[in-house]
């Protein structure tokens, strides 16, 4: 759609009108790129819809340029503010054959909840360091978390954010509303994300 925007410019006499067409741009979450003969690159920005799919594309790829397959790969989760729990759940169950992926505890009963990993088709076994940093959160903190608890990957980086929170808007009889933490998300091993983050193996 056409908007016209209004825009006054220091040392202007009066504003001057700006006619722009807005268009949705498509933001990729996956690039891959072979760091050397058998070792693979691949850098997640955002989970989003289809993050899973462009990574089992970008896999396929990589994987294809050695008759060998891939020695290893390193998984560039660093400055990844999270997004989508699903699509996290699907990344971490690429590279996992069996076991919790990620747990949700609730202020009730009903808002526990437990994600767990599935036999892949075609698992890829090969060695798998996951790189983080203070940018790192939410989705990514628990794609990290669950490799480093599996022992599926060495975590390589800094201190990542610690968002681990589920919050809700519960609404109030004057029509306003107050925003609670209503569950906290769980590693694996039983531990919290939130306000702690993930430690890496190996700090850097």
């Amino acid at each position: 759609t056409k908007v016209i925007l209004l825009i006054f410019h220091e040392g202007a006499k009066e504003p001057q009108k700006y006619s722009i067409v807005r268009e949705v741009i498509p933001i990729k979450s996956v690039k891959s790129k072979m760091l050397e003969e058998g070792y693979g690159y691949v850098r997640i920005s955002t989970f989003q819809d289809k993050t899973n799919d462009d990574l089992q594309i970008a896999l396929k790829k990589l994987e294809s340029t050695n008759k060998e397959g891939l020695k290893g790969l390193v998984l560039d989760l660093r400055n990844d503010p999270g997004g989508l729990l699903h699509e996290a759940v699907k990344v971490a169950d690429i590279f996992l054959e069996s076991g919790v992926i990620v747990s949700i505890q609730g202020r009730t009963k009903e808002q526990n909840q437990k994600f767990l990993a599935h036999p892949n088709k075609e698992p890829h076994t090969y060695p798998l360091v996951v790189l983080v940093n203070e940018g790192s959160a939410s989705a990514s903190e628990i794609v990290a978390g669950a490799l480093q608890d599996q022992k599926r990957a060495i975590i390589l980086g800094t201190q990542t954010f610690g968002k681990g929170s589920v919050q809700t808007i519960i609404p109030l009889e004057d029509n306003s509303g107050i925003k609670l933490t209503t569950a906290r998300y769980f590693t694996p091993s039983g531990r919290s994300i939130q306000a702690k983050g993930i430690t890496p193996d190996i700090l850097i």
